[in-house]
């Protein structure tokens, strides 16, 4: 008697099941570490739908020539050669007249005149006068400043709290900050005492009491006394995030492991981004699909580059065109720009050719 078509559909679905299960555990013995549990290969969505698509809302024409994502309210832009910041409705509440602009953070944002950095207000008045010769934003009270050729930290007030001694420095997260010297990274708390001296070949800032750090060519995680709590022994490794980080094996496979080390999600994977409000970018096949905190695959790979999920929308890119999707993957903003970023407060920048817009948030 003939087999008909789902016997082979079986059959075929089957023998991808055994085969992916084996790969993966040939992979998870040579990683060296644990699985808790294991990925699931059936595709939520296997094809995006453009049928709920929406059309486009402009906070800012294409005009710009440069721009920030929106921060504390206000997005930093460069408009014929200045830097000024518009709110989210598109008005001008600095107008342009920096030679360079970062983002706010904690009321204050570091801005270039005359070739020096100060910190301004979100008024536009001064705070901080422009006197360093490299300035970035603040974190937990402290910012970092050059002065000379050397990085320290100065509090609101434009104090020096930690004497400029560093070849960089980095935001504090955590009680803690990266500063680097002699092409090595280490890490010192707000009184400028070294947790660990440098030593380390790159470093992370501290997310959920962990660091990730490279020694010797393997990467690692170290707690807030600068022991080992994850041995290196990974190709690459990201910070945690909702629990998760994502971690490349010796097999140059992604997977996800918990704070103990232990895979989570086993590594399965050609690459594997941090989990955003549960939804993490995984590569399979030169292609980028999504999947949740128990490795259940929610959008099938598909798509050239994308973003991280922020405010119910993913940012993808198909083709050379970028566009936004849902959490489920019908497409929400089709595929239009050049580039796009997240959306951020409810607004997202986008560019064609090389002009900046910024465009509104189609689902609030």
């Amino acid at each position: 008697m003939g087999r008909g078509l789902l016997y082979y559909k079986f059959r075929h679905w089957l023998i991808f099941k055994i085969t992916s299960f084996f790969l993966s555990l040939l992979v998870t013995q040579l990683s060296g570490c644990q699985i808790i549990s294991t990925i699931n290969n059936g595709f939520h969505n296997s094809r995006i739908s453009s049928e709920n698509a929406v059309p486009v809302q402009f906070t800012f024409p294409f005009e710009l020539e440069s721009g920030h994502d929106f921060s504390q309210g206000l997005a930093a832009v460069k408009l014929e050669g200045k830097w000024g910041y518009i709110n989210q409705s598109g008005n001008w509440v600095i107008q342009p007249q920096f030679e360079l602009a970062d983002s706010f953070n904690e009321g204050l944002a570091p801005v270039k005149v005359d070739g020096k950095w100060g910190y301004i207000d979100q008024t536009g008045n001064w705070v901080i006068s422009a006197k360093f010769d490299g300035a970035k934003s603040f974190a937990e009270g402290l910012a970092p400043v050059k002065q000379g050729e050397d990085w320290g930290y100065i509090d609101k007030t434009g104090t020096v709290v930690i004497l400029p001694q560093f070849y960089d420095a980095e935001l504090f997260s955590e009680g803690l900050a990266i500063v680097e010297n002699n092409n090595q990274y280490g890490y010192i708390d707000k009184t400028g005492n070294w947790i660990t001296p440098p030593q380390f070949q790159e470093a992370e800032p501290f997310s959920e009491g962990l660091a990730t750090v490279k020694l010797n060519n393997q990467y690692g995680y170290i707690d807030k006394t600068g022991n080992w709590a994850i041995p290196p022994q990974f190709k690459d490794a990201s910070s945690f995030s909702e629990g998760l980080a994502s971690v490349t094996n010796q097999a140059m496979k992604s997977g996800y492991i918990n704070h103990q080390g232990e895979f989570v999600i086993m590594p399965y994977f050609d690459w594997a981004g941090d989990f955003v409000q549960g939804v993490a970018g995984i590569s399979m096949h030169d292609k980028i699909g999504y999947i949740d905190q128990q490795g259940n695959m929610l959008i099938a790979p598909q798509f050239d580059n994308t973003y991280d999920f922020s405010e119910d929308l993913i940012a993808i890119k198909i083709g050379d065109k970028w566009g936004y999707i849902n959490k489920i993957g019908n497409l929400v903003i089709k595929p239009q720009f050049d580039s796009a970023w997240s959306f951020q407060q409810g607004v997202a920048r986008v560019r064609i050719d090389d002009r900046y817009a910024f465009i509104t948030h189609p689902l609030k």
